[in-house]
C-alpha cells in the first residue's frame, strides 16, 4: 500500500510528537517539583486569633535565621522541671505547625517546638531542602542554650517529609532520639517508584536522601508505619530503618493510611510509651551518637 505525501507527513508529526512529550513532561515535573514536595499550608490572621485565645499558655515565636528569614511557630512548656526534656516536631508537606498544639504540643513532661518551614503558616522564605536542613540546625542550637532546656534530653520527631529533616538533623546534632512517622529511604526513591518512566534521579533537585546518613547514626530510633500507606510504600521505611545503625523500634498502625495514622490511638500511646521510655534512661547522649 502506497503512503501518499500527507500521510508522511501525518506520521512523521506523530512521530516527532512521540519524541518530544517525554521531554516536555520531564520539564514540568522539573519546574513544578517543589510544588509538588513542598505543598504547603497557610494561617491566615483570623485563625491566628483563636489560636492565641485557645493557647494562651503557648509561646509563639517569631525567630530570624541567620540569613535574615523570619519563621513563626509555637513553643510550648509543658515540664515541671526547671530543665525540661525538648521535642522538636518537623511536619509534613501539608502540615501547619499549629495543628499540632492539641496532640503533641500537649504531652505532659516534655517542652514542645512547633515552627513552620519556610513558606509555610507565617514563615517566611522558600523551602527547599538545603533551607530546611540549614534551619533544623538553628533551632536546635538556639534553643538546645535555653536555660529551661536540658540538652541532653533532645528528641527529634518528623512525620513524611520531615522524616528526613529530623534524620539530618540527628546526623548532624546529638539527640536523646529520633521518633519517624511514616519515613522513607529517600525522596528521590519514592519519586522513582511513582513515575518508573521518568529519569527522576536526574531532575530531582531535593533528594532527601535518609538512607544515605543512616548508617552513621547511632541515636535510637522508633518507626510508625502505617499498614495501608500507599503514599510512602512500606519497602522505603523498611530500607531506612534495616540500613539505620542505633537500636531502632517499629509500630505498625493496623488499617492506617498515610494521612490518618494520627487518627489512630495506638499511635499517640506509642508516641507516649516511647517518650516515657527515654525519659526513664540515663541522661545525656554520647557525643559518637552524632553521626559524622
Amino acid at each position: 500500500m502506497k503512503v501518499t505525501s500527507r500521510g508522511k507527513k501525518i506520521m512523521g508529526i506523530a512521530l516527532a510528537a512521540l519524541i518530544i512529550a517525554p521531554f516536555l513532561i520531564y520539564a514540568v515535573l522539573y519546574v513544578l517539583q517543589e510544588r509538588m514536595i513542598f505543598v504547603g499550608a497557610l494561617l491566615n490572621d483570623q485563625n491566628l486569633k483563636l489560636i492565641r485565645a485557645k493557647y494562651p499558655k503557648a509561646e509563639e515565636l517569631t525567630i530570624e535565621t541567620p540569613d535574615g528569614t523570619k519563621l513563626h511557630g509555637w513553643f510550648l512548656d509543658n515540664s515541671p522541671v526547671y530543665k525540661s526534656p525538648l521535642l522538636i516536631y518537623f511536619g509534613g508537606n501539608n502540615e501547619e505547625a499549629s495543628n499540632l498544639l492539641d496532640s503533641i504540643g500537649s504531652l505532659d513532661g516534655w517542652s514542645v517546638l512547633l515552627v513552620n518551614y519556610r513558606g509555610y503558616g507565617l514563615s517566611n522564605g522558600e523551602p527547599t531542602e538545603e533551607n530546611l536542613f540549614k534551619d533544623s540546625l538553628f533551632l536546635y542550637d538556639t534553643f538546645s542554650k535555653r536555660d529551661d532546656i536540658d540538652p541532653n534530653n533532645i528528641v527529634a520527631m518528623g512525620r513524611s517529609l520531615g522524616s528526613g529533616v529530623a534524620v539530618y538533623l540527628a546526623n548532624q546534632r546529638p539527640l536523646k532520639a529520633v521518633m519517624l512517622t511514616t519515613p522513607y529511604d529517600s525522596i528521590r526513591e519514592v519519586a522513582q517508584d511513582r513515575f518508573p518512566f521518568v529519569p527522576v534521579r536526574r531532575l530531582l533537585k531535593h533528594p532527601f536522601d535518609s538512607l544515605a546518613l543512616a548508617s552513621t547514626i547511632k541515636t535510637p530510633m522508633i518507626a510508625f508505619l502505617a499498614t495501608r500507606d500507599r503514599t510512602i510504600k512500606p519497602e522505603h521505611s523498611i530500607r531506612l530503618i534495616e540500613g539505620w545503625a542505633g537500636t531502632t523500634d517499629v509500630i505498625h498502625i493496623q488499617d492506617a493510611s498515610h494521612g490518618n495514622i494520627v487518627d489512630h490511638d495506638e499511635y499517640w500511646i506509642g508516641i507516649r510509651n516511647y517518650l516515657d521510655k527515654t525519659t526513664e534512661t540515663s541522661t545525656g547522649v554520647p557525643a559518637e551518637a552524632v553521626g559524622h
